[in-house]
């Protein structure tokens, strides 16, 4: 199980930095963010769909997907994709606000959590869990706090408020942190998150757009294939 960072200012390839043998889910969330590193966040208002658009995003080279708990039915979808998930894929759940919430998630088959903000005891609760876990932060005291907490990565929420600037800006004294830029990041400028210092980045209306609820899973395909190919994967 991972223990909280006690060197958080050295450059870290992850959890593994503390000693602590990474888990698995560590280690295929890694995986798939090398592969692609983008998270698509699906938030509906209904379950429904979750499943074809996962596997819609899957096919069309996106590695890693979170399923928002605000979205109705989302644990029940939790349950039944991650019994026959496809291998590659690392399944997430996202606005994971509460230590209960992180452990019915969990249950459900999240392999990670991601949270919309610096809760120390969700974080907590992921490290007991031995799950990767992906809280939100934005000021340079908040990731810090998050990271020494037991942070696998840092979510910089929201990212573009500040742009890709602020990003290097905040790596510059924090460099060993891996950041996820998520909010308002579009094709045109997930690259330059990238070039900024970005581990990954959290994508959600951009790629998702309606497919959850409704829209064409063609169009959804396009735009995967396009955000991809504009990253270079």
């Amino acid at each position: 199980m991972t223990t909280p960072h006690e060197h958080p200012l050295t450059p870290t390839d992850g959890p593994s930095s503390t000693g602590a043998t990474p888990s698995a889910a560590h280690e295929g969330l890694r995986a798939a963010l090398a592969a692609a590193p983008v998270i698509a966040i699906l938030r509906a208002t209904s379950a429904t769909r979750l499943a074809e658009v996962t596997d819609t995003l899957r096919a069309s080279g996106v590695r890693a997907a979170e399923f928002t708990l605000t979205t109705p039915g989302v644990l029940d979808a939790l349950r039944e994709y991650s019994a026959d998930a496809p291998p590659g894929l690392a399944l997430g759940a996202g606005t994971v606000t509460t230590p209960a919430e992180a452990q019915a998630a969990v249950e459900a088959g999240a392999t990670y959590l991601i949270t919309p903000t610096t809760s120390v005891e969700v974080i907590a609760e992921g490290v007991r869990l031995g799950v990767p876990v992906l809280p939100g932060a934005y000021t340079p005291t908040e990731i810090l706090t998050a990271w020494r907490a037991g942070a696998t990565m840092v979510k910089l929420f929201p990212a573009a408020a500040g742009g890709p600037e602020y990003l290097r800006a905040v790596r510059a004294p924090l460099p060993g942190i891996p950041l996820v830029p998520t909010g308002g990041i579009g094709a045109a400028e997930a690259p330059a998150y990238l070039a900024a210092g970005a581990t990954a980045l959290g994508i959600g209306s951009p790629l998702v757009g309606d497919a959850c609820e409704g829209g064409s899973l063609t169009a959804l395909a396009e735009r995967a294939a396009a955000f991809l190919d504009g990253i270079g994967r």
